[in-house]
């Protein structure tokens, strides 16, 4: 019976990820939007529209000129149609100078490492190009890869995890290859030496990011089985809820936690972006694809249910309703010129300690609360929490490593603070994603 669903689920998002290919830009225009699918602390976006830094919140879309800075023990992770990911730790600054659809229909991403450290994992697709500078470097994947970027006093240095990758130095063409380490001088009068070595420094950070790794594959082998690349959002959507086939409607998805009195615009903001102007995002954490694809529907027996539709048309900022119930009042966008961020706060959240290892779920909470990855069996539990009205469960987190010593994958890490808009309360992290086996109705 587990099988089947899967299946079911692998038809559905591969129709996804094809849809999202064929027009993830701005209506009329080579733009592009990417998302920020992790906040995790003090994390800060310049949107470029002229009013410098400000709080960044999870679903925020990324467009070309922004740029993103993390304070204190913030952290973010930023996902591209593709499934590819950039990560980054606290006191770092990262630009996107170019987000752009190519006429030969691929894409081109550019990001720029001004400060602190990275994690970069690219998927290689096909026909997608994708820059990384740094310093006075600059490298183009050419393929997968996975490594990790370090600016530190005067000297970057460059570790490759999975592939290899040729750097631009001032001095020429530098050939990194897998569990190995470039060390490039940054200051002027040094700009054109480096050192090459066949080993990894483990960074504090290295076990955060290969945990999130560890969620994305998991999910999007449930998600997807055999397709890849995956579309972005659509591990969260394996997570956080599943697919069921409503007689008369079709297949549907529903995130767990949605009870009767749960409606799709319960936490949120209404957000402006360049180019598009006001939006909406969702505070939920699989709150991306169903809120700029398909359409929102109302079916009674079942509550509010996510519809992907056939055929898709681009990107859209205001979501799409269909069938709402009669007292239903679907939130508006900001009237006016103003480019302030609207909060939407009327839904309950499910809530950790800061330091517990516990996690209390509430019904109508849709996942808001939950850690990716953090808790194991949600159907089960959605099921308990609809019955009692909330439930205490145990989440898996990893402690902070303060040394360097161990190796990638030994080192832990513990995140900051939460990933949802509304949360200012600090999340774990996950130690590593339950098995498909658990999730699913």
């Amino acid at each position: 019976m587990l099988k089947r669903k899967l299946e079911v689920v692998a038809v559905v998002l591969a129709a996804l990820v094809l849809s999202l290919y064929s027009a993830p830009s701005f209506a009329g225009s080579q733009a592009r939007i990417v998302r920020l699918s992790d906040v995790e602390g003090n994390v800060q976006i310049d949107r470029n529209i002229g009013q410098g830094y400000e709080k960044a919140f999870l679903n925020l879309p990324l467009t070309q000129g922004v740029k993103l800075r993390t304070k204190g023990v913030g952290r973010a992770e930023v996902e591209f149609e593709d499934g590819s990911t950039l990560r980054i730790t606290p006191d770092t600054v990262v630009e996107f100078p170019q987000l752009a659809l190519l006429d030969s229909g691929g894409k081109a991403s550019s990001v720029n490492v001004a400060e602190g450290t990275a994690y970069i994992n690219f998927s290689g697709a096909k026909d997608d190009q994708f820059t990384l500078t740094f310093g006075h470097e600059k490298f183009v994947f050419n393929h997968a890869a996975h490594l990790r970027v370090d600016l530190g006093d005067g000297e970057a240095s460059v570790a490759v995890f999975k592939g290899d990758v040729q750097v631009e130095a001032p001095s020429g063409m530098v050939e990194i290859g897998k569990n190995q380490t470039a060390r490039f001088e940054l200051r002027k009068d040094d700009k054109d030496k480096y050192e090459l070595a066949k080993n990894i420094d483990s960074d504090p950070y290295d076990a955060w990011d290969k945990a999130q790794d560890q969620y994305h594959q998991r999910y999007t082998n449930t998600a997807s089985n055999t397709y890849s690349p995956y579309a972005y959002g659509s591990t969260d959507m394996a997570y956080y809820g599943n697919f069921f086939n409503a007689p008369g409607y079709g297949m549907m998805w529903q995130p767990f936690f949605a009870g009767v009195g749960w409606d799709p615009f319960m936490d949120g903001a209404w957000a402006f972006s360049p180019g598009m102007g006001y939006g909406w995002v969702s505070a939920y954490p699989w709150g991306w694809t169903p809120y700029h694809y398909g359409s929102w529907m109302f079916a009674p027996g079942y509550g509010w249910a996510w519809q992907p539709g056939g055929a898709w048309t681009a990107f859209s900022g205001i979501p799409r309703v269909v069938n709402p119930p009669h007292n239903f009042v679907m939130p508006q966008p900001p009237a006016g010129t103003g480019k302030s961020t609207i909060v939407v706060n009327r839904g309950p959240v499910s809530t950790v300690g800061r330091f517990s290892d516990k996690l209390v779920v509430r019904n109508n909470s849709a996942g808001l609360g939950i850690p990716r990855g953090s808790v194991e069996n949600l159907t089960k539990i959605s099921q308990s929490v609809q019955e009692q009205g909330q439930m205490t469960t145990r989440i898996h987190t990893v402690p902070v490593s303060p040394s360097r010593e161990s190796g990638y994958g030994e080192s832990t890490s513990r995140s900051g603070s939460s990933a949802g808009l509304p949360m200012p309360a600090p999340s774990p992290v996950p130690l590593a994603a339950p098995a498909p086996g658990h999730h699913g109705k």
